[in-house]
């Protein structure tokens, strides 16, 4: 998984009791552009680093 700044890291819910999670990433931690990240969550706007899982996907940003 590789990522740059601003792009959409989306955590889906294996459960249909929990919400899909999504968050900008503003810091990235890893070696060319691997994980952890440091993530703004757009649900709570708090930021966390993040290691992410199997259930995680990039969405690229939409800047150019």
């Amino acid at each position: 998984m590789n990522a740059t700044v601003g792009d959409q890291l989306i955590i889906l819910s294996a459960r249909l009791d929990r919400p899909v999670r999504d968050g900008e990433i503003m810091e990235i931690r890893g070696e060319n552009g691997a994980p952890p990240y440091v993530v703004k969550w757009n649900d709570t706007g708090r930021t966390s680093l993040v290691f992410p899982g199997p259930d995680a996907r990039i969405q690229a940003s939409q800047q150019a």
